[in-house]
């Protein structure tokens, strides 16, 4: 981000913007005032100049002036929202009455200044232009994720397993690489995909996650891709929103047919078409997917495209079962108890080494969001459920830590993957047959 040395907001140098103006000397003022301050600026001479420009890039503020040779600024904002213009729109004039203001309003245009300004007054007119954009994505993106109730939080745990998931997704992170995160119900797959995105250096723009299967199908175009109305209303969709930053479209799977072959066009021209616009919006998005179905199989069954699932399966991200990554299932409970208990305002539970290897045993077909309902349901009713309740001793980090304790529940946890198997628990656990005997006798389990 640039930094002008002034104080016209944080946003404004993650900005994009568009000059247009037929007098040389105002382009070049405005030019010379906006290009330290800016992610970038563009200048056109024309209104014909101007949409050749936005054929190219999207732009998110506008700056034109009204009077221009063969056509009016106003009159090329109508013709352009027409087409597609979702960029906000700042009109600078010397000719201002009160007819001119009233038309520029129901033209959609943001705000106004009078000629001849000084560049404290554009650069606020910039700042409030683009707050108020800002707030209206903010909004728009809170009440979809508010709606969908995605995933939150970070990656726990320090297993073998998801320590190789952290590296993968260290790799990506600087990448635009499309990544397909797969794995069953539960396993995390909206958290690494976020986890991924904080890594990058997209993490100050959106990341917004699409549920295809939570959106109706006649639905699902208007709410990714955007819609104009008439000419006139106009609403972003969810790719334009996150512009800048991650989309992901979790259970991919289940998209409609009709829109796979349009996602097929933006993923390789990086452009939409908001239902009713006649022009593509060039977008800078990185894409991720995720999905708990057998994606080659939904090909070879004719659901879903071929062509699509090459282009979308660039790197698999395969999130391991809670099973599979048994080390941070301790951790994880910790955590839940802790988080969950301070956002119900109840007290905590006591997590005793009775519990503890009750928890770790456990299979969790469930896998996390398992886990965690069952702490969240425990607080809420004062108890765990019998089969994990404990009546032990020892609680807290001499519970987790207590060197004893960690060995019993991790050999424990072995065997029980063995089938109740000594000698391949053994094996597994690179010790000898003797030392899997003496511990389990002086277990007493």
């Amino acid at each position: 981000m640039k930094d002008g040395g002034d104080d016209y907001g944080h946003d404004l140098g993650a900005a994009s913007i568009l000059v247009i103006d037929d007098e040389p000397g105002m382009r070049n003022f405005l030019v010379k005032i906006l290009e330290s301050r800016v992610r970038s600026v563009a200048a056109a001479a024309s209104p014909e100049e101007a949409s050749a420009r936005l054929d190219e890039a999207h732009f998110d503020i506008v700056i034109l002036d009204n009077i221009m040779p063969g056509k009016t600024g106003l009159d090329w904002v109508r013709e352009q929202r027409r087409r597609g213009l979702f960029a906000d729109t700042i009109m600078i004039t010397a000719y201002a009455d009160l007819e001119t203001a009233i038309a520029a309003l129901r033209a959609g245009v943001s705000d106004f200044v009078l000629k001849p300004f000084r560049a404290n007054q554009i650069l606020g007119a910039l700042s409030r232009t683009l707050d108020r954009k800002l707030l209206r994505r903010d909004n728009t993106l809170l009440r979809h994720e508010l709606s969908a109730d995605g995933s939150r939080g970070k990656l726990l745990g320090h297993s073998a397993a998801l320590s190789r998931v952290r590296d993968l997704l260290r790799r990506l992170a600087p990448l635009p690489t499309p990544v397909l995160f797969t794995g069953a119900s539960g396993t995390g797959k909206e958290i690494a995909a976020r986890t991924l995105h904080q890594m990058s250096d997209r993490a100050e723009k959106p990341f917004v996650a699409v549920n295809c299967a939570a959106i109706a199908p006649d639905r699902i175009a208007h709410e990714l891709f955007g819609l104009i109305e008439d000419g006139e209303h106009r609403k972003p969709g969810l790719f334009l929103l996150a512009d800048g930053g991650t989309l992901l479209l979790d259970e991919v799977a289940q998209m409609p047919e009709m829109l796979q072959a349009a996602l097929l066009r933006v993923l390789e021209d990086q452009r939409i078409r908001p239902v009713g616009c006649e022009r593509d919006i060039p977008l800078n998005l990185r894409m991720v997917f995720a999905t708990n179905a057998d994606l080659e199989a939904a090909v070879a069954e004719g659901r879903f495209r071929a062509d699509l699932y090459h282009r979308i399966n660039v790197v698999n991200v395969a999130m391991p079962l809670l099973r599979d990554r048994a080390d941070d299932i301790v951790e994880l409970a910790a955590k839940f108890m802790s988080d969950l208990a301070t956002v119900l305002g109840v007290p905590p539970l006591e997590l005793d080494e009775e519990t503890l290897l009750k928890l770790r045993r456990y299979d969790w077909p469930g896998n996390v969001r398992e886990l965690r309902n069952l702490i969240e349901r425990s607080l809420i009713l004062g108890a765990f459920p019998p089969e994990f309740a404990g009546a032990g001793e020892v609680t807290g980090a001499r519970a987790m830590e207590d060197l004893d304790l960690v060995t019993q529940r991790h050999i424990l946890h072995v065997l029980d993957r063995c089938g109740g198997n000594r000698a391949e628990a053994a094996r597994r656990l690179g010790v000898s047959r003797k030392t899997i005997d003496r511990k389990m006798a002086g277990w007493e389990v």
